[in-house]
């Protein structure tokens, strides 16, 4: 990696940032709103960001309930792509899963996103399942991923 970079959780303050990297990474990004809401009303949500001299390059978010953690987005700027950053952002919010008392985990993936599967797999994440037409810009199927945190 060879960078400094820095994870802490995110706070209301860090929104703007935050759809910074949201806009750059998605066809549909969420809203000021969406984030908010995560934040202050889900009690299951926990959001991280990672930050390289104090600008948030990338975030992390899962919803924790019970001992399962599911995977909301996980986003970098795309300049900081193939730095290997994505990968040590969701190595810490599998260790943020495991802190909070999760023992599996699981995302939705296109399954165009070769890249990002590759990622999943090499921290242990398997297939699950496909979840029909989930993408809303352009009716693409779902790859459904797990991995034991154990």
């Amino acid at each position: 990696m060879g960078m400094e970079i820095r994870f802490r959780s995110m706070t209301l303050s860090d929104i703007d940032a935050v759809l910074q990297v949201e806009h750059a990474s998605f066809t549909v990004p969420w809203s000021r709103e969406s984030f908010y809401n995560e934040l202050v009303y889900n009690r299951y949500a926990k959001y991280i960001v990672m930050e390289h001299n104090n600008r948030i390059i990338g975030y992390a978010g899962m919803w924790v309930v019970i001992d399962e953690a599911h995977i909301t987005n996980v986003a970098v700027l795309p300049e900081y792509r193939g730095k290997k950053l994505g990968e040590a952002l969701m190595r810490k919010l599998m260790e943020t899963a495991k802190q909070l008392g999760a023992v599996t985990m699981t995302l939705e993936v296109r399954v165009s996103n070769h890249v990002a599967q590759s990622l999943y797999r090499k921290l242990g994440f398997l297939n699950g399942g496909i979840r029909r037409q989930y993408y809303p810009d352009n009716l693409e199927d779902a790859l459904v991923m797990w991995v034991n945190l154990s």
